[in-house]
């Protein structure tokens, strides 16, 4: 009998195996078929090994040399200062590596408190909560404050963390297109039926460097009850006569709602994003937003860089006003060297291609060649934005040089030199024309979009900050 029932269990974990063997196989046959259609479509994404602090130069493992970035958000260059290096240095070695803890049990230390102030002084609000990255702050917003007796109204080309937001949440959902007041109108009417309307979209959009028409958006939201809220990641520490963001910018700080951005870009680039707004608003979210209340707490070295960050940007406004000026430049040269730019005066310079594979090539040919370093991917995913209609209409795929504090005016102008037509002529070929900056406009969606950022810096060395970030900003979603 025991034998029998030996035979038996042997025979079916036999066939357990084999099944658990052929669920294997089965699963590794749809992975790699959606791998291959990746790769078909050309939008791998590989990564580039970085042997080398962030900066305007770095090292690449592979190639031989320093090359130029044209990948970094590091709008202003703070990722590598030297005061932000060593206020993370002495956050490390006064509150720890971490606090192994979520905030509401034991992980909150007196930095972490400090940070959220200065931030909310910072955009001139009443409270700020901090989180491991902008994603998590909206992923924790929409589910948090919207019930399903509220609208929120989204532009249809808000970035994936706030699609994602949006889709955690019960309220009722609305698409406008994007950045046009019109149909944001015409949705806000049809949504008058709802308690709550909140109008979502980002302050500077990261494939195009286009801005949300602001005071367009907020004199609407007065009109109809609702409320805003705006992304600002692409647009915190430069934007606005003291960097303060598209709110600033368009002169609008008063009358948007809601704001969360991200530590990880202009504000030392290491990690981190925050939700700052009405006092009561911050507290719910340190009851109910899942991100916050499970996620452990930043850790000490990166809240010590952000605040430093936060101080020098604080404490002068040169280093916004000289962001503003390189961008300038480096829009116009680029116009004169026979490219189209397209978006607004942001550091996000969409440099129109025509074809999204020719942007992956180009950029693949700059490295090669020891040039630059840029995205060859899009960035952008398929689908519609909320609920999984077609995407939006066609638009142009690009290389989306962001200017990143350009500061030694020499790394701004090779990045020019070897980007002019004339000098890549040649080196990547297209069906239709010599180099992609000549050829017309395909117009293929928008996921097939891409973009690339130009040097980071500033490698600040000399003991005077102020004429450190004034006078060596490198330029560089």
């Amino acid at each position: 009998m025991w034998a029998c029932g030996a035979w038996r269990g042997a025979l079916s974990g036999a066939a357990g195996g084999r099944r658990a063997h052929s669920a294997l196989a089965q699963l590794r046959g749809i992975l790699e078929g959606e791998l291959e259609g990746i790769r078909g479509a050309g939008t791998w994404k590989s990564e580039r090994v970085i042997t080398s602090r962030q900066g305007p130069h770095i090292h690449v493992d592979g190639v031989s040399g320093g090359i130029l970035n044209f990948c970094a958000n590091n709008y202003l260059g703070l990722s590598s200062h030297p005061e932000v290096i060593q206020a993370g240095l002495q956050a490390l070695q006064e509150f720890g590596a971490g606090l192994s803890s979520v905030r509401f049990i034991c992980g909150t230390q007196s930095i972490h408190k400090n940070l959220e102030a200065k931030l909310a002084r910072f955009h001139q609000r009443e409270d700020a909560i901090l989180y491991p990255s902008c994603f998590d702050a909206n992923a924790g917003l929409f589910e948090a404050l919207l019930t399903p007796e509220d609208a929120v109204l989204s532009d249809e080309l808000n970035h994936a963390s706030i699609i994602d937001g949006i889709r955690l949440c019960k309220a009722h959902k609305y698409r406008y297109r994007h950045l046009d007041v019109a149909d944001l109108e015409a949705k806000l009417q049809e949504a008058q039926k709802h308690r709550l309307r909140l109008v979502a979209t980002d302050g500077a959009f990261s494939m195009d460097g286009d801005i949300a028409p602001l005071q367009e958006i907020c004199r609407l939201a007065s009109r109809y009850g609702a409320l805003v809220f705006v992304d600002e990641c692409h647009a915190t520490g430069f934007l606005g006569p003291t960097g303060r963001g598209t709110d600033e910018l368009l002169g609008v700080m008063d009358q948007v709602t809601i704001i969360n951005s991200t530590l990880g870009k202009a504000l030392g680039g290491a990690a981190g994003g925050y939700t700052t707004g009405p006092g009561p608003l911050v507290s719910l979210l340190r009851q109910r937003a899942r991100p916050y209340l499970f996620s452990n707490s930043l850790p000490p070295a990166v809240v010590g860089c952000a605040s430093k960050a936060l101080d020098l940007l604080m404490d002068s406004s040169t280093i916004v006003q000289s962001m503003a000026a390189k961008t300038q430049r480096f829009r116009s040269k680029m116009q004169a060297a026979g490219f189209t730019v397209s978006g607004a005066s942001h550091p996000i310079c969409p440099v129109m291609l025509g074809d999204a594979r020719l942007a992956s090539r180009m950029a693949d040919d700059m490295l090669k060649r020891g040039e630059g370093l840029g995205p060859r991917l899009p960035v952008g995913l398929k689908g519609g934005p909320l609920d999984g209609t077609p995407p939006p209409p066609p638009l142009t795929p690009s290389v989306s040089p962001s200017l990143s504090a350009p500061g030694h005016e020499e790394a701004q102008s090779s990045s020019l030199a070897l980007c002019r037509p004339q000098e890549r002529r040649g080196s990547v070929s297209h069906p239709q024309a010599p180099l992609a900056p000549m050829c017309p406009a395909l117009s293929p969606p928008r996921h097939l979009r891409h973009r690339v950022q130009l040097p980071c810096g500033p490698q600040g060395q000399g003991p005077d900050p102020g004429a450190d970030l004034s006078r060596a900003q490198r330029g560089g979603h």
